[in-house]
């Protein structure tokens, strides 16, 4: 056997570790560091290609644009190494976004590395908005007050009473339980609790946090943290610390929560229903804990956990602030006006009871919201609105640019917005 042929798959592995190890990506920007432009104005988006962070020229990029005018277009161009220029509008106050992917000189599509796992397209997901302070909901349900006074007397027949099971804690600074709260609804609170060794009456602020979209079994906290009472959630009431077959078929029996038409076509069927009455169980329980401050209240979250977060912030007027993330189901009956909808339920009226762009108006709280211009699980209009709605000063929002609910570009334009204006401009890696 020749030299050159003993050494040909040592030189092919080699070269497939080097495709491999191109870090592929495209990065998306807009001509203005904040993108936010008036009705017809044109919006220019500069694609490029990178490798390992530095442009490289030579490849096709096709595109989409869509937004809440209900305008769809596609194009496609080679970007060089300044990128692709793409211009685009929206006559009205809303949102466009833009989705991109990229292809090499061979015509297949550029894949980047991903931790050994296998490599993915490269895309970009990102937007602009139009008028945004403009954006409003549909009407109010309304018996909107008189739903919620309801189920908070509702709530309030059941005593607030706990099943408290300390559990080893690997911070010896702080207590770890499992706690099951008694709550009206189909399903008691369950969570893990966690108190600072040692702490004294009326000294702590409390924290409720909220998950996200799923039915995964709860673990406890790894390393419980200092400072405050904490009490973190599950959105199921599910049993704690069970055999893997019964979070199993719980991942059965809860296929699709919140997305059957026939159970949300009713208040006191609707998934919503039960998670509400949770959300506002677990505030009044921190609440009677003898360690809470009386003072400091928080109600926190993402996604699932973000519209659950901002019931708390409007539920509870003893919240004092809330720190929000991508909050999902944000203006249902944005959908019939045309805005895009994102992945959320059908339509249906009952829904507007549950949705937070109401129940914010309602908040006394400091609330702290983060928006991506390509998030269409939680679609920018639908957070953007819940801002406006906010009644305070005390508000701020951070948009960040290519960021989509699981994936956030690098670098990429960020910035805050505030009833004082526009800060914190700047490109974040």
């Amino acid at each position: 056997m020749s030299r050159a042929i003993r050494y040909l798959p040592i030189c092919l592995c080699l070269l497939a570790s080097a495709v491999y190890a191109q870090k592929f990506s495209i990065n998306g920007t807009t001509d203005k560091d904040v993108a936010i432009y008036q009705s017809g104005e044109p919006i220019v988006f500069t694609l490029r290609v990178l490798d390992d962070g530095k442009p490289v020229a030579g490849n096709k990029v096709t595109w989409t644009r869509s937004g809440d005018d209900g305008k769809t277009e596609k194009g496609e161009g080679i970007a060089d190494e300044n990128g692709l220029k793409v211009t685009v509008q929206i006559d009205q106050p809303g949102f466009v976004r833009l989705q991109a992917k990229a292809f090499g000189p061979d015509g297949k599509s550029l894949k980047a590395s991903s931790g050994g796992k296998e490599p993915k397209d490269i895309f970009f997901d990102g937007g602009a908005c139009v008028e945004p302070e403009k954006l409003t909901a549909i009407a109010e349900p309304a018996d909107f007050d008189a739903f919620w006074a309801g189920m908070k007397a509702t709530l309030d027949k059941v005593p607030i009473k706990a099943e408290r099971k300390e559990l080893p804690s690997a911070n010896p600074k702080v207590k770890l339980y499992a706690v099951t709260i008694d709550c009206a609804g189909p399903k008691p609170v369950t969570g893990y609790l966690t108190i600072p060794v040692d702490a004294q009456p009326k000294s702590l602020p409390g924290i409720c946090e909220f998950h996200g979209y799923g039915v995964r079994k709860h673990n406890p906290p790894g390393n419980p943290r200092e400072g405050a009472i904490i009490l973190n959630i599950n959105a199921h009431g599910m049993e704690l610390g069970r055999e893997d077959a019964y979070y199993d078929q719980l991942v059965k029996d809860l296929k699709s929560y919140c997305f059957k038409n026939d159970e949300n076509a009713d208040p006191t069927t609707t998934y919503y229903y039960g998670m509400a009455m949770r959300v506002m169980r677990a505030l009044q329980y921190v609440k009677s804990l003898p360690e809470w401050n009386g003072t400091e209240l928080q109600s926190n979250g993402g996604s699932q956990g973000g519209l659950q977060g901002l019931w708390g912030a409007g539920f509870d007027p003893d919240v004092t602030s809330a720190s929000i993330w991508s909050p999902w189901c944000c203006d249902f009956g944005g959908i019939t006006v045309g805005r895009q909808r994102g992945w959320r339920p059908d339509y249906s009226p009952v829904l507007d009871l549950y949705d937070p762009v109401f129940i914010i108006k309602r908040t006394k709280a400091k609330v702290r919201l983060i928006a991506n211009y390509g998030d269409y699980t939680c679609a920018p209009s639908g957070v953007w609105i819940v801002y406006n709605n906010i009644p305070l000063d005390n508000k701020s929002m951070e948009v960040n640019q290519g960021c989509t609910h699981g994936y956030r570009m690098s670098p990429r334009m960020v910035y805050t917005i505030s009833p004082a204006g526009v800060t914190n401009v700047g490109i974040v890696k």
